[in-house]
Formats: structure tokens, sequence, C-alpha cells
């Protein structure tokens, strides 16, 4: 007899994901989704689709199988842009209680809970699972919200009611990214990249991200949190390598922090007159020129996880946006080796 998911998020980049990699391990999979939401890339995946919202309560109690095997609550906003903050927080803060309601309601057998390694802050130094937290980042709602909702699962936890695992995967590359590290290859094929920022952190496959869901399921401690990072890189560098993949010009050494703040000042001014998303924001911005590291040990000891080369991780992403036509050049160059120093 299969196993039983509930799976929020499923329209997202690692959220259709886990969905496959649950699929290809036998489980019988639902998934709560908007109506409006785009599920192209689960085309061929068979699932139980139950239309809803996080943000509603109603929807997510009445949607949640009773007794179901596994809750993998994946879906969040990752905005940036401080007039989408309120949004943000219903989805981030009030959609995951909402989740964890419904799980306890529901008599589901464990909660995993996707968060990001963001939430420890900019700690300036790498961090593992028992580091202590940065709270002064917690002006990016992003952050503030995400390690507020991963609380909300860990006290349910603590307090007896949920069986519960959070991983943080660190920066995510691969097939199936419309939106976050795709839209500055975007950026870098229409040759339209101002600058880099100089910050840096580690990248992650999302097909062992989402390998490291299920073996959460399997094998993950309760009320444990696991860090899913892999090769560190500083974003000058992964411009380096899209660039010279996609035989574009990209620049060669990070803009100053000061350039890149006032860049993201006059950005988001504009967008108050045309209400338009700004391509750069404050937020952005910081998080961009700073270092974030973590260390992967911990999931990589008891859940298996593996990292993944950047090079392979950059190259297949490409490769999956050429195939759906989102991007302009015409032929990717594959090398196996740099072909210029890394810069430190």
């Amino acid at each position: 007899m299969s196993q039983k998911a509930f799976v929020t998020g499923a329209s997202g980049f690692v959220g259709s994901h886990v969905v496959r990699e649950l699929h290809a391990q036998g489980w019988e999979v639902h998934v709560l989704a908007r109506s409006t939401s785009n599920l192209e890339e689960l085309a061929e995946i068979p699932f139980e689709l139950h239309v809803g919202d996080v943000t509603d309560a109603d929807s997510v109690f009445k949607a949640m199988p009773r007794q179901v095997d596994a809750v993998f609550h994946v879906a969040a906003s990752t905005n940036f842009w401080s007039r989408k903050n309120e949004e943000q927080t219903r989805i981030n803060v009030t959609g995951t209680h909402n989740m964890v309601e419904a799980a306890i309601e529901a008599d589901a057998g464990r909660f995993i809970h996707t968060s990001s390694f963001v939430t420890w802050g900019f700690p300036g130094v790498e961090v593992n699972e028992n580091s202590p937290r940065d709270s002064s980042s917690d002006w990016i709602n992003y952050v503030k919200t995400k390690h507020v909702s991963e609380c909300e699962v860990l006290k349910a936890t603590a307090d007896g009611w949920l069986d519960a695992v959070v991983l943080n995967p660190a920066n995510v590359l691969g097939p199936g990214d419309w939106r976050n590290w795709s839209r500055v290859f975007r950026m870098v094929d229409q040759q339209k990249i101002p600058g880099a920022p100089p910050g840096g952190g580690n990248f992650c496959d999302v097909r062992e991200v989402a390998k490291a869901h299920v073996r959460a399921f399997h094998d993950g401690g309760k009320g444990e949190k696991y860090l899913l990072g892999g090769e560190f890189a500083r974003i000058v560098d992964v411009l380096a390598i899209a660039g010279e993949m996609m035989n574009k010009p990209v620049p060669e050494r990070p803009m100053p922090v000061w350039l890149l703040q006032a860049s993201a000042r006059l950005m988001t001014a504009i967008s108050l007159l045309t209400g338009k998303e700004p391509d750069l924001t404050p937020e952005a911005a910081v998080m961009a020129s700073r270092d974030i590291i973590c260390n992967s040990g911990k999931a990589e000891q008891e859940l298996g996880y593996r990292s993944v080369p950047l090079r392979t991780m950059i190259r297949d992403t490409i490769d999956w946006m050429k195939d759906k036509g989102m991007l302009q050049c015409l032929s990717l160059i594959h090398i196996s080796e740099p072909t210029r120093p890394t810069r430190a």
C-alpha cells in the first residue's frame, strides 16, 4: 500500500520537484493549489488536486486528507519588495499557521516544512544548525517571516502536537526555475546585467533538495532542522560561468556596495510612480551584498543529502531554459573546466 502525501507549493520550483520525487518513489500525491495556479510542470505526473489557498484556513482544513502519512509544506512567498510585505506575511506566517492547525486536526503522520538558510540572518561566519541567529536582518520581511513560520512549526512540535522536520535550503538551482536564478540568467543572455553584486552563498541542486524532503520523512529527527547547502560561490563567479556558457559578456568584478544600494533606492523610487515591481530593491541589494555560508554536514550524514558541482547546476538550468524558449542565445557552450581563474 502506497504512502499518501499532501503537498503545498506544487506549482513552484521546489514544490514541483518534491511532487516528482514522491511520485518516483511510489507515493500517492495530493496537491493543494489555487484555481489560477500553473501546474504545467506536473502535466505528466498523476496527483489529486485540491483547490484551495494556504491563507484560507477553511480550504486547507477541507483539502487535507485524514491521517495523511506526510504533509510537505513548500508554499512560500520569496518577495523582496516592501509593497508586497503584507501579502507575504499572510502566505508565509498565516499560511504556515493554517497548515500546522490542519495537520494537527487531520492527525497527519509527519510535517515537512520548507524554510531557508536565510533564517540565520547574516552572522558573517559559516553556520550550522546550532549556530546563534542574527536578528539584525529582520527588517527584511522575507527573512523575518521565514523565521517566524519555522518557529510556529517547531513550537507545535515541542508542545507535542506535531511531528515535524524543518529543511533549510540555500540558493537553489536546476530545471524548472521560472523566476529565481533563471531571472538572472535571462539578464545575462539579454546583456542587461548592470553590475555584479559583491555577495555570495552556497548553492544546491533542486533535485537533491527534493530527495532530502522525502528522506526527511523517513530519517529526519523530530523537531530537527537540516541545512541543505553545497558549493560556495560569489555572485560574480556565478555570472562568469553563465556568461561563459551562453557566450555573453558579464561584469568581471563586483560593484561597490554603495552603488548597488543607491541603484536599489532609485529603482524603488521609480516603482512608486510606475507601480511596477523594481528589478532591485533595498532588501534584495542587502541580500546580494552579504555572504551567507552554511554547513550541510548534518543533512549529509542523516538524510544522505549530497551537493552537486556548481557548473553542473548552472548548465542544467540554462539547458532547461533553452528548451523552454526562455533564452535568446542560439547556442550554448559547454566547458567542463573553468577557462578563467576563480575569484576569491
